[in-house]
């Protein structure tokens, strides 16, 4: 019997809608552990979430038994709904359309996790579009600013 064996570790960042700063304590370590339970849910074993006020990042295994874009769509469309009953100042919550999501090695997990936890210390010196610009160069992805933020 064939054996099918997928070992992808997936970095995924995604922001608010026009990266509006709406993630803040106390909702903020829900929402992480929320989007870690969908990704558990769909086979995807999360290993890190973080970001700050308006952006995430996630760390999982891409299950072998789900596309890409059908976690993106259960992460986005679940946490949405969830956080808008969080409180009357998220009845406008939304993320952006789009998102990035990178293959890391697994010999560079440890730092993947170092950078996601450390987002906030991050953040203080540097915006979340200077943090993605770097992204899409680091794995030579050509964009277009006009379609990058929404």
């Amino acid at each position: 019997m064939g054996q099918s064996l997928v070992n992808n570790y997936m970095h995924i960042v995604f922001s608010t809608k026009h990266r509006q700063p709406l993630i803040y304590p106390p909702v903020e370590a829900e929402l992480h552990s929320y989007l870690g339970g969908i990704c558990n849910k769909l086979d995807c074993q999360v290993i890190k979430v973080g970001g700050h006020t308006d952006h995430i990042h996630i760390l999982c295994m891409l299950s072998k038994k789900i596309a890409l874009i059908k976690l993106m769509e259960e992460l986005k469309a679940h946490s949405s709904k969830w956080i808008k009953t969080k409180g009357e100042e998220y009845r406008n919550f939304y993320w952006q359309d789009g998102y990035g999501a990178f293959s890391v090695n697994p010999t560079e997990i440890d730092t993947v996790i170092a950078y996601i936890a450390n987002q906030h210390e991050h953040h203080s010196k540097k915006t979340f579009q200077d943090e993605y610009r770097t992204f899409l160069k680091k794995y030579n992805l050509d964009y277009d600013e006009r379609y990058v933020w929404d």
